[in-house]
């Protein structure tokens, strides 16, 4: 195929940088850095010579074998995973194409060859959007997660994809009941009194019923998989899985493995509720440990692979405005309890919770809580990731250079935390922080003005968006998912609209960030022969007292910040 001319990243519809890893599932109780022109991309193949049609025939009849092959129990599975691939693979190659021969086109004008490219964009998404709709299963999960790129996607394709966070499937009582059998040889009505037909809230992946126990009479929530999801997750992988690498194949520059990486890593995991009921009782007893942490995980009462009974307890959004002005509760308050959750499980000894979306987190009134009149609930616990000892110190010397504005430690621990070069350090400062590269090297604990809200949204950078492809496919998936658990904090700042801004938020940060270096340094110490020498004594005092400072300029921030709301005074900018 001959090289394709060069096509600007601004014609390929890139809206925005805003980074967001994961698009939560839009459910009920769990279930639910610059834009611009972006200067040339050469979207070229590797390979010379025509679009073969054998290349067309033979990905359609190794996909038919794929089927037959993983699917072999029965003909009609096996003429269903013909069907599923079939869908995937035509879609495929006509939206590959499609793009072939829209890229070729000449034209007279600029604004021609752009409506000519978003029309394209649009006729390949809504092409792609009726194959996942018809395929179910992890292709609307799939689906969500991409209408959450738009720092990679063009805009046709993001909001095409949209309507996929309210289309979850929803599993019939009929073959719920089906699973119980097959699952516990026991039928609903053996373990609960009551049992709602219908689902409270459904996902992609599962779907939450009412029940009550029949030993105890208590009222639960059951969890239960989809049943068809197990036989179809094998193929449905599979077929992500080559669907990237061949559009890696013919556009090598624009890489997305990373994302069917990730999906055949953490789908395992999210499809086990054995596995889920075991990270939630470990969260629940860490925070349970907590002095006032306003944390809620609800117990479990038992699970099985793709069963998951816990105790019930309802809550509000977390962003509901209206019911947090109606109890009293501060949103400042609820802003800066999760940064404290988040960051005790970053920098804490815990795993860390990866699905942090607005649908797995909810608040009720509690007014018999000392220091907060609110719980925070957390569900939907299928997805943990440990996070490595080395990497939560260097990942908190990391914020400490921020906080500071010390791009040179900045630099170093970029490079230890995520491999990162000098060349990139600016894209990537900019993906941790959401700020402009120019305001870490001034003060990043400080609200973003105006000005630099037009510069981020207007900035200009040859080959960005190919740096940013690269980068995400480059760094460890953890910092990934820890990216997301800060863009989460961010976005909740921004739909809690707190009067306090980033900067507490800041200092809870430092806290835990100060914290975490001085254990490391206590604990060399130790090594060292213990704080009895002289030198070593020198050394813990010196680590004390830079601990002691944060915590103390953070008790005095709450205290002016509380006295500063109390006489009703602007929220500060910066310190």
């Amino acid at each position: 195929m001959r090289a394709l001319r060069n096509v600007t990243l601004s014609d390929l519809g890139i809206a925005r940088f805003r980074l967001k890893y994961a698009q939560p599932d839009v459910h009920t109780l769990g279930l639910g850095c610059p834009r611009a022109s972006y200067g040339t991309y050469n979207v070229t193949r590797t390979s010379k010579g025509p679009f073969k049609r054998w290349i067309i025939w033979g990905a359609l009849g190794g996909a038919a074998g794929l089927g037959i092959v993983i699917f072999h129990d029965s003909i009609k599975h096996g003429a269903i995973g013909v069907q599923r691939s079939g869908r995937v693979l035509k879609a495929l190659v006509s939206n590959i194409n499609e793009y072939r021969v829209t890229l070729k086109q000449e034209t007279d004008d600029e604004l021609s060859r752009k409506a000519n490219l978003e029309a394209c964009h649009q006729r390949c998404a809504d092409r792609t959007l009726r194959v996942l709709e018809q395929n179910g299963s992890i292709f609307i999960k799939l689906g969500q997660h991409l209408s959450s790129l738009n720092y990679l996607l063009p805009l046709e394709w993001t909001r095409t994809f949209v309507p996929l966070q309210d289309k979850c499937p929803v599993s019939s009582y009929e073959a719920i009941e089906n699973m119980f059998l097959a699952d516990t040889g026991e039928p609903i009505a053996r373990y609960f009194q009551d049992f709602d037909r219908e689902p409270i809230g459904a996902a992609s992946l599962a779907q939450v019923h009412l029940a009550t126990l029949k030993d105890t009479g208590a009222k639960v929530a059951v969890k239960v998989q989809h049943p068809a999801l197990q036989e179809w997750v094998p193929l449905d992988l599979a077929l992500t899985r080559f669907t990237f690498a061949t559009l890696k194949y013919f556009f090598p520059g624009y890489d997305l493995e990373w994302l069917s990486n990730e999906m055949e890593s953490s789908l395992p995991q999210e499809l086990d509720f054995a596995l889920e009921g075991t990270n939630a009782l470990v969260t629940k007893q860490y925070f349970d440990r907590i002095r006032d942490s306003p944390l809620v995980v609800p117990d479990v009462v038992w699970g099985r692979k793709r069963i998951l009974v816990m105790e019930y307890i309802a809550g509000h959004r977390i962003d509901d405005l209206a019911y947090l002005d109606s109890n009293e509760i501060d949103r400042d308050e609820v802003s800066a309890a999760l940064a404290r959750v988040f960051n005790e499980m970053i920098f804490g000894n815990t795993p860390l919770h990866c699905d942090p979306h607005g649908g797995n987190i909810a608040i009720r009134s509690n007014k018999l809580r000392r220091s907060h009149n609110f719980d925070i609930i957390l569900y939907d616990h299928g997805l943990y990731r440990e996070i490595p000892l080395q990497l939560r110190r260097d990942y908190a010397k990391l914020w400490l250079a921020v906080i500071d504005a010390d791009e040179k430690s900045m630099r170093k621990y970029a490079h230890r935390v995520a491999g990162i070069t000098d060349e990139q350090f600016p894209l990537f400062a900019s993906a941790i922080t959401g700020r402009d590269f120019g305001a870490l090297t001034k003060s990043v604990v400080s609200t973003r003005s105006d000005k630099e809200k037009e510069i981020i949204s207007g900035a200009m950078g040859d080959g960005m968006l190919q740096q940013l492809v690269q980068l995400l496919g480059q760094i460890p998936r953890i910092i990934l998912l820890i990216l997301k658990t800060n863009d989460l904090t961010r976005s909740l700042d921004e739909n809690l609209q707190t009067r306090a801004g980033p900067v507490r938020n800041f200092m809870i940060l430092a806290r835990y960030c100060s914290r975490t270096v001085y254990q490391e340094q206590v604990e060399l110490i130790r090594r060292k022969g213990g704080a009895l020498w002289p030198r070593n004594m020198l050394e813990l005092l010196t680590a004390w007292s830079s601990y002691v400072r944060v915590e103390a300029k953070l008790l005095l921030y709450e205290w002016y910040i509380s006295a500063r709301r109390f006489a009703h005074l602007p929220p500060i900018t910066s310190i």
